[in-house]
């Protein structure tokens, strides 16, 4: 009903022209899913609540997180509800690149979903088996890489473009830009979801990238300023700076309720939606060496667990870090979880300001 109502308002409000600014309407998309979250929060919150579909916590990991057991999960789907709430209204619906990434986003997020379900409703600790879920999560990223190759018009839009070098673009044909789309969009999924393990953590960042990328979607999808800073120009790709505002106002009003101490935990049904809409936005705009430097805290995260499982393997038991993902081994190393939160917000924000650099460092 509320999908329905957004849909109906959101073709009367795209008749009036002075609605057509991109700029205008991605600050409003922005305000909106803002306002989404704030008003539906609360309900969704003591829904979970009363469902008892509360977080299952790690015995063998930091003490101060047993506090934690019961706290409402799966509150992702707030940032799933009012970002489609907010595309309804604001995006445009005859544009295939919002539609891309809106489908990418909610087909993970079912993913997410199933998985948090049976783990915390059904008390299956295994949840999605995980070759089952990694299957999926490949299924949805390779039709989308799939779609995204055989439809590109020109041939920039299939190449590798390194940042800070005007001039290098790597031709990878629709082949290589197939397996580089899936690696970008399945992997940037599965890294926010292994980031999601403290108060904020996840979500901040995510906000913080998708902000740059809405930027970047900007610049790609306007010719003079992407002939001027030198980027491709994707026609169309503007539009998702719109789909990013919409991010962006979810993850805000999401943190509202997720900052510490959380009233509710984003689950993997928002943890792999937000890292697969960022992969996908990433793709489209031809940044995806710039979302490796911005997102360097969900590759830190995801290697941390790659490196801490094999090294365990091929020693025998033995351990690089004290727990994996870092930010456990950061916390067993005396941090408060508020101190690693922070940092690593800092971070973060460092390094979005040197993948924004990229845009005229050339």
């Amino acid at each position: 009903m509320l999908l329905e109502l957004a849909l109906w308002l959101g073709q009367d409000i795209r008749a009036f022209n002075v609605f057509g600014y991109i700029t205008l309407r991605t600050v409003l998309a922005a305000m909106t899913a803002l306002f989404v979250s704030f008003a539906l929060g609360p309900g969704l919150i003591r829904w979970l609540a009363a469902k008892k579909i509360g977080q299952t916590v790690r015995t063998d990991g930091p003490q101060t997180h047993l506090a934690k057991s019961g706290t409402p999960t799966m509150g992702g789907a707030l940032i799933l509800l009012a970002v489609s709430v907010t595309v309804l209204l604001w995006g445009d619906l005859t544009n295939r690149y919002v539609w891309t990434v809106w489908l990418v986003t909610l087909g993970f997020g079912i993913v997410g979903w199933v998985d948090d379900w049976r783990k915390v409703v059904r008390r299956d600790p295994k949840g999605l088996p995980s070759r089952w879920k990694y299957f999926w999560t490949s299924a949805i990223a390779l039709a989308a890489s799939l779609y995204l190759g055989l439809t590109a018009t020109e041939p920039v839009q299939t190449q590798l473009i390194v940042p800070f070098f005007k001039e290098v673009a790597i031709p990878l044909g629709t082949a290589g830009f197939v397996l580089l789309s899936y690696f970008v969009i399945n992997g940037t999924g599965h890294a926010v979801n292994l980031t999601d393990g403290l108060d904020g953590l996840a979500v901040t960042p995510a906000v913080m990238v998708t902000g740059a990328l809405a930027i970047f979607s900007y610049v790609a999808g306007h010719a003079v300023f992407a002939r001027y800073l030198g980027v491709p120009y994707v026609p169309g790709a503007g539009e998702l700076a719109v789909f990013c505002g919409a991010l962006c106002g979810a993850g805000l009003g999401f943190l509202w309720f997720n900052a510490h101490p959380a009233q509710v935990f984003m689950g993997d049904v928002g943890a792999l939606a937000l890292g697969a809409a960022m992969g996908t936005i990433a793709v489209i705009v031809r940044q995806e060496l710039v979302l490796f430097i911005m997102g360097g805290l969900f590759v830190a995260e995801a290697l941390s667990v790659m490196l801490q499982v094999g090294y365990f393997k091929w020693t025998g038991g033995k351990r690089i870090l004290r727990m994996a993902p870092l930010h456990h081994h950061f916390e067993l190393g005396g941090w408060k979880e508020t101190q690693v939160v922070i940092r690593f917000w800092i971070v973060t924000l460092m390094l979005v300001l040197f993948g924004l650099s990229t845009l005229k460092l050339r």
